[in-house]
């Protein structure tokens, strides 16, 4: 089971978009916990105000510190986590693991399936959204250990980014899918694209579904279903397959 944690400006955009569908009934079973926190709730003054201008001049507002970061401490000292009074981070009893906190921003990492199950293994996770023109640099030095991009563009916020790294994460997590083995067969599970698929009625439009996937042989179509995942990543995805062949080429 994960935890997420996520701090935001809008919460109820977060529970809204995560309490439907296939994360919303994770979440009612238990296989995960999603709690939005309100930044504004730790502002420092009687307004909830929590940005401000940023020094050197420049379009837009800015995050202020310290309502983000007594909202993440808030959260770290529920969870058990303690600073360190050497390096100022926080880490929990053991003083071993560092609290993963997690910053959604277009200046980080490239989310990817990799990542995913990097997080998967978690049991707390921290994600950071941003707003305005971002966040005051100084609280993300002291809380931040991974800064995370959903890709080169730039989004309003980082609600949007953070529900998607919630719903990639929590769909590897057992019994999140109903079936373990569905999350096996997809997309980027082997570093391919996933083969193409076909459901009832056998034609439609005049186009009839594939003979092998009748034929009942399940050999010949696992083999069917790897070529065409093959063809597909090579045409639609040739930076996917480049990056798939110098893979099996170290193996």
């Amino acid at each position: 089971m994960i935890n997420f944690y996520i701090m935001t400006l809008f919460p109820e955009m977060i529970l809204s978009g995560l309490n439907s569908s296939i994360i919303g009934r994770a979440r009612e079973k238990g296989l995960i916990g999603i709690d939005a926190i309100n930044i504004r709730d730790y502002a420092c003054n009687k307004h909830n105000k929590v940005d401000d201008y940023t020094y050197g001049g420049g379009a837009g507002m800015l995050m202020q510190a310290e309502p983000v970061y007594k909202t993440y401490e808030s959260i770290a000292s529920k969870l058990g986590f303690k600073v360190d009074k050497e390096s100022g981070l926080h880490y929990n009893k053991g003083n071993s693991k560092r609290l993963r906190c997690i910053y959604l921003t277009p200046q980080g990492e490239l989310f990817d399936q990799k990542k995913a199950e990097e997080f998967s293994k978690e049991e707390d996770l921290l994600l950071l959204c941003g707003h305005y023109e971002g966040i005051d640099e100084r609280v993300l030095e002291e809380i931040v250990t991974d800064n995370i991009s959903v890709g080169d563009y730039v989004l309003t916020g980082g609600e949007l980014p953070a529900m998607i790294l919630v719903d990639a994460i929590a769909r590897l997590l057992p019994g999140v899918l109903g079936n373990d083995t569905s999350s096996e067969y997809e997309s980027f599970y082997d570093g391919l694209l996933e083969y193409p698929q076909y459901s009832r009625p056998e034609v439609w439009h005049d186009k009839a579904v594939p003979p092998i996937l009748l034929s009942g042989h399940h050999e010949n179509v696992d083999k069917w279903r790897k070529e065409k995942s093959i063809e597909r990543t090579k045409e639609r995805r040739p930076d996917l397959w480049e990056r798939y062949v110098r893979r099996l080429n170290e193996r």
